[in-house]
Formats: structure tokens, sequence, C-alpha cells
């Protein structure tokens, strides 16, 4: 008998990991959009034991919290990493590729195959690290990946 899970069971079960979760939050962040991400945070939240868990291991209310990660909330940045932090999560920057303007991302082999010499102003380790990606982003891209693989060979179709 083929045995499904539902996406909700799913994602609580993977999202318990802070790998996962992390890579979860990262691909939502990608998109922008603040409710969504609340929403996702919201997700981690409730895998890993719930509001009143976080209110113990962050010293913030319950109501604090429901407040900050509502759809209407507004959290400061400090609430969110303090939230995150719980979960071995931490808030990260990355640089945004403007293909449409037709800029390259200087990560890119294409934008680095004409360049001859140094630039000026950037040291060889700056210009280093702006070719690669962050190791962290890599990884969590690759456990996301794995994660949508696991869901589709479970016959999950999202």
């Amino acid at each position: 008998m083929n045995q499904t899970l539902s996406h909700r069971d799913y994602l609580m079960k993977h999202l318990a990991a802070p790998a996962e979760a992390s890579a979860y939050l990262n691909s939502v962040a990608e998109d922008g959009d603040i409710k969504f991400l609340l929403k996702a945070i919201r997700d981690v939240v409730e895998a890993q034991g719930g509001v009143g868990v976080l209110a113990e291991k962050t010293k913030l209310s319950r109501t604090t919290l429901y407040k900050t990660l509502s759809e209407t909330g507004n959290p400061a940045v400090s609430t969110l990493d303090a939230i995150l932090a719980v979960y071995g999560i931490r808030i990260g920057f990355f640089p945004v590729v403007h293909e449409a303007a037709g800029r390259q991302d200087p990560a890119s082999p294409a934008a680095s195959a004409g360049r001859a010499q140094r630039p000026r102003g950037r040291s060889h380790n700056a210009r280093t690290r702006a070719r690669l990606r962050h190791p962290a982003r890599q990884v969590a891209e690759a456990r996301l990946s794995a994660a949508s693989a696991r869901a589709r060979s479970r016959g999950f179709r999202g």
C-alpha cells in the first residue's frame, strides 16, 4: 500500500533540523515578500515546538511573538535575530543579481572571463570572495534540493 504524507506533516518533520529550516527560510526570503517570510518563520517555530517554547528561550512574551510573527507584523531586525538564534539560524546578506539591467553577478564565470587585469581598488581576497557564493547558502540550497527530491520520491506533488 502506498503511504502518503501531507505537505504540512512533511514540512513540520523536516523543519525541525536547522539546516532544513535555514534552506526553507532562504528560499522564501529570495522572493522578497515579508508576509511570506513571516509565515515561513511561523512554520519553523511550529516545527520546533511552538510559540510557548520560543517565548521561554527568547525571554519575550507570547503576545509579543504572536504579534511579531503575524501577517501584519513588522518585526525589528533584533527581534528576528533573537528568534532565529534560538534555532541556530542567523540572518545573512547576499548580493543582488540584476539580470534585467544587463549587469552580471560578479560570481559568474562570464563576468570574470573578460577581466585581464585585477580591478583597481580591490584586493585579491575581496575579488576572490566576490566570485564565490556564500558556503552556507550553497549548503542550504543543496539540502533544499535534496528535501524536494525526497518529497517527489515519496509521491508528494506540490
